[in-house]
């Protein structure tokens, strides 16, 4: 009986109706008009509409060939996870996307290297559309995409739509991090991994969101290094949760979820580096007593290259020396890698090199080919000793 049918039973009375009626179920209140904006949103400049999630896949859809892709691939991730395929997920491309037709070039440059690897290489190109700032700064191609302050953030979502659906045309699978929490509704639905960052692995929000995601999700160590962090994110994420959130209609909503089986760590350094062979060995003894796969995916580039970009490609051979001597703890590696090496500042007036970074530096693609072939070396000489 709906609500506002509701008759009075013989063991009700006015009183026990007004003490459990709440304001869900008042069908008179007085509508107020009291002025609360001496309290209220006194730290808000101003308030635009937002595009809705399902308005924005009405305009770009997903073609069957992208949807059997990300499916097919996100399958394929999580066998690697539970030890039922033995390649290396490799996701690698530029610290962050700032612009489609450079992005494209890269994607078809990498599509050639996951072709010729995919033997021994599950490869996944990072394409990164937000940036967790230490404190301001451009925040990405999302939220600022034409890099000038405008923050047009519509333009921006379905800029970032219809890349990944062009990367995926190429047939290549994408990765990203989700650092907003209403982003994934659009675009998660076009992505194969996902990565919760290291300043947000601690984070409960995410952790839930992780925890509601279709795709498989890294979740890195805390800045600091500590492991414990992304442990217990991973405990957190497998999960079922109940949160609120926004609906592919732009409708407030409790969500409930299943938990997410496919989460793993990624070991990002910290205060020092934690690649090693002895830092795996520890990684995977936190892992064990949570009662957790004992994996890992290292990402070569941040602290465990000590901010030094060339680094990455000493850092992924050394990775690769273990992996050849059989370690099949080693799951993954990410690398920052662009269409040129190093990086550029975002200057006002100013034009940007082609090809260059605009967050942190790049290996460049020549210098990335290399690492790859490496790295499927080392799948092929863990292969041999199983």
């Amino acid at each position: 009986m709906p609500w506002f049918c509701h008759q009075k039973g013989p063991e009700s009375s006015s009183a026990t109706i007004g003490a459990t009626m709440t304001h869900a179920h008042r069908s008179a209140t007085p509508i107020s008009t009291h002025d609360t904006t001496r309290i209220d949103d006194t730290r808000i400049k101003a308030v635009r509409p937002l595009i809705t999630p399902a308005l924005l896949q009405e305009w770009l859809p997903t073609p069957d060939a992208a949807l059997t892709l990300v499916e097919s691939s996100r399958a394929a991730i999580s066998r690697i996870l539970h030890g039922q395929d033995d390649r290396l997920v490799v996701v690698v491309g530029p610290c962050s996307i700032h612009d489609h037709g450079q992005a494209m070039d890269y994607a078809r440059q990498l599509k050639q290297q996951a072709d010729a690897l995919q033997n021994d290489l599950l490869i996944v190109m990072r394409v990164y559309f937000e940036k967790p700032r230490t404190t301001v700064g451009w925040k990405g191609y999302i939220n600022d995409p034409h890099l000038d302050g405008s923050f047009a953030i519509n333009e921006g979502l379905e800029m970032a739509r219809a890349l990944l659906l062009d990367v995926l045309a190429l047939g290549l699978p994408v990765g990203t991090e989700f650092l907003d929490l209403l982003s994934p509704q659009f675009i998660s639905d076009l992505v194969s991994w996902g990565a919760i960052g290291a300043r947000t692995t601690e984070s409960q929000s995410h952790r839930q969101l992780a925890s509601g995601l279709s795709c498989p999700v890294g979740f890195k160590n805390g800045t600091d290094g500590g492991v414990k962090v992304a442990s217990d994110a991973i405990l957190a994420a497998s999960a079922a949760h109940a949160f609120m959130g926004m609906t592919k209609m732009g409708q407030a909503a409790i969500f409930e979820t299943r938990g997410n089986q496919d989460c793993h760590v990624i070991l990002r350094g910290g205060k020092q580096p934690n690649y090693s062979a002895a830092d795996v060995d520890a990684t995977c003894a936190v892992l064990k007593a949570a009662g957790l796969r004992e994996q890992v995916m290292i990402d070569v580039s941040h602290a465990n290259s000590s901010k030094q970009h060339q680094r990455q490609i000493t850092v992924a051979a050394e990775v690769a020396q273990q992996i050849a001597a059989g370690d099949a703890r080693i799951t993954g590696l990410m690398i920052e890698s662009h269409l040129q090496e190093g990086r550029q500042d975002i200057v006002p007036g100013q034009p940007l090199a082609q090809g260059v970074s605009v967050t942190d530096a790049c290996i460049s693609m020549a210098q990335t080919v290399p690492v790859l072939e490496g790295l499927a070396a080392a799948v092929r000489a863990r292969r041999q000793k199983a």
